[in-house]
């Protein structure tokens, strides 16, 4: 033992995993806690603007993630029906030009190996898989972290990374009551062979309409691309990733859109779908020894393509926090203080894309271009983005 603290890390997700190997380094004992039985291919495509892959880089994966990304030529704006284009940025040299770092997309599966590979390479046992989370004690010298199976783990401090559905969050707070936002969200990942040469292109695009938007990008080197279309709907109130539906469901969700959009929908081996639910984010996310990360503490609408960022960015800062402060309840305050208000205005921005997204103006012929030129204006996209990009977590303050 180095003397350092013991920290237990509950969820293997992308954030969970960046904090333990953020810690790691740092010559920290780390143990994650991952409820699935193993670390399968499951889920679906993230992006992850610059400043997450300046935390990529410097924890040393650039080979890794090189390997497995895809690095898109920009951002478009295109009008639901019509198909008309707007440039919103390039995303190539200019990213690594104007933030330092470059804009890269991903299949969640892929960056979760390359996370894992390298946690594993500085301890091969750190990660604990089937140990579902089901409750914590804390006292004044540590932590004990419970799992259903009826085992547990003692430590100096326990981080929940385990999602929406947390249960550090629910020992911490009790449990939460998200509201429903009357949207839900379509997604799939298509063999790229599957889908006619040309179609698309290598760019992050995002259809608006009225009541709904498509984004999608491609992932895995340009091998796979990711749909995902959201639809104001009430009637779809179910939370999970798991929940499939129909093409026929889902071309009518999109009836009257862009032939491109449904040609997708066509190539998508299994449509599934899922209701987009709003949890304000916390006012506090710690208490003594215990601490909340990534989607536990500040979930979002995927609507600024930060979710994945943002956990990325909590786990180099949580890091940061643990080594700067011997006391661990003052090292997870000062964390919480230290990202607080930056998460806080991701998730409230967030949720006001939703209006521009989905404009009714979009309906109109007459007004649609007129209006998306207006919104994706240059300087009113980077008022946007600009903030976003620039953070630069490795050295922000603490």
């Amino acid at each position: 033992m180095n003397g350092k603290p013991h920290i237990l890390i509950a969820g293997a997700g992308v954030g969970g995993l960046t904090a333990a190997l953020a810690l790691m380094k740092r010559g920290f004992e780390v143990d994650i806690y991952e409820q699935a039985p193993e670390l399968a291919e499951v889920g679906a495509g993230f992006q992850i603007s610059a400043n997450g892959t300046r935390v990529l880089y410097t924890l040393g994966l650039g080979e890794g993630i090189d390997r497995v990304c895809c690095e898109p030529d920009g951002k478009e704006i295109r009008i639901w029906n019509t198909g008309a284009a707007t440039k919103l940025f390039d995303l190539g040299a200019e990213s690594v030009e104007r933030y330092g770092y470059p804009y890269l997309m991903f299949h969640r599966a892929d960056m979760q190996t390359v996370l894992a590979e390298a946690v594993r390479a500085i301890k091969p046992d750190a990660i604990h898989t089937d140990a579902k989370c089901a409750g914590f004690d804390q006292d004044e010298s540590g932590v004990t972290l419970k799992m259903e199976n009826g085992t547990t783990a003692r430590g100096d401090a326990l981080i929940g990374a385990d999602g929406v559905h947390s249960a550090i969050r629910q020992g911490l707070f009790g449990d939460d009551r998200p509201d429903s936002t009357g949207l839900m969200a379509w997604r799939g990942v298509i063999p790229a062979e599957r889908l006619p040469p040309g179609l698309i292109r290598n760019v992050g695009t995002n259809w608006v309409g009225p009541g709904a938007h498509v984004i999608h990008y491609y992932l895995r080197r340009g091998e796979l691309l990711n749909f995902v279309g959201i639809r104001e709907r009430e009637d779809w109130v179910i939370e999970s990733w798991s929940a499939s539906g129909t093409h026929e469901e889902c071309h009518a969700d999109f009836e009257h859109w862009h032939d491109d959009v449904h040609t997708m929908i066509d190539n998508i081996a299994t449509p599934f779908k899922w209701a987009l639910l709003h949890r304000a984010p916390l006012e506090r996310w710690s208490v003594g020894r215990v601490s909340l990360l990534g989607d536990a503490c500040h979930s979002t609408l995927p609507f600024l393509a930060q979710g994945a960022v943002m956990a990325i960015e909590d786990g180099l800062v949580l890091a940061r926090c643990l080594e700067a402060y011997d006391r661990i309840e003052t090292a997870l305050e000062r964390y919480q203080a230290a990202r607080h208000d930056r998460t806080t205005k991701i998730v409230n921005d967030s949720n006001a894309n939703t209006a521009r997204f989905h404009n009714k103006t979009l309906a109109d012929p007459d007004k649609a271009t007129g209006y998306v030129e207006a919104e994706w204006q240059p300087d009113r996209v980077r008022e946007r983005y600009d903030w976003l990009f620039v953070y630069d977590a490795t050295t922000a303050e603490i």
